[in-house]
Order: C-alpha cells, then structure tokens, then sequence
C-alpha cells in the first residue's frame, strides 16, 4: 500500500479550513491536517513529517515568509503552496503541479 502524502493546511478562517480539509482528504491517497496560526503549524512540524504545507488566507506577507523559511528549515524537501481560494479543482491543480517539481 503507498504511504499517503501528509498535507500541512494552514488558515485562519475556521470554515474554510474545514471546507479544504474535506477536499483534501476525499482523496485517498492524501491526509490533510489542519491548524488556525503559524505557531501550530511549526508545532505540528516538529510532531509530523509532511510533504506539503498548503497557506491559505488571512496570514500577513510577513508571517507567511518568516513561517515559510522556518519550515525550509526542519523540511528542505516540502512544497509550499500558497492557496487563497478558487475552488476544489484549482486546490488540486496546485497541488498536483508543486508535486511535479
């Protein structure tokens, strides 16, 4: 059986993280958690090995950058991918097209 990809979703609107998170692992193959802030999200790093943090809205330009270079830092192989929106088919095309990479 091939190991499901571990999928990091970061984002601070609690219903839409639920909607991404149902998305997400309707797909066999895949396993999404999510976390509300960056601070979760690092402590769910150093708890879990994953493959993908996906950033959704509501965190500054700042935080996304400071946060995207911490996790480089404990996972040099993650594909960040920045997701604000646009429906279940563009969530998995970004998905799908940072994994190709």
């Amino acid at each position: 059986m091939k190991a499901q990809l571990e999928i990091l979703v970061v984002g601070t609107n609690d219903k839409i993280l639920e909607v991404v998170l149902r998305l997400l692992n309707k797909n066999e193959e895949w396993h999404a958690t999510g976390v509300s802030n960056a601070e979760d999200v690092l402590i769910q790093c150093n708890a879990k090995e994953y493959q993908v943090l996906l950033i959704g809205a509501g965190l500054t330009d700042e935080i996304e950058k400071k946060l995207s270079t911490e996790v480089k830092n404990i996972y040099p192989s993650i594909h960040i991918i920045p997701h604000y929106g646009g429906g279940s088919g563009l969530l998995f095309a970004e998905i799908y097209l940072a994994l190709a990479k």
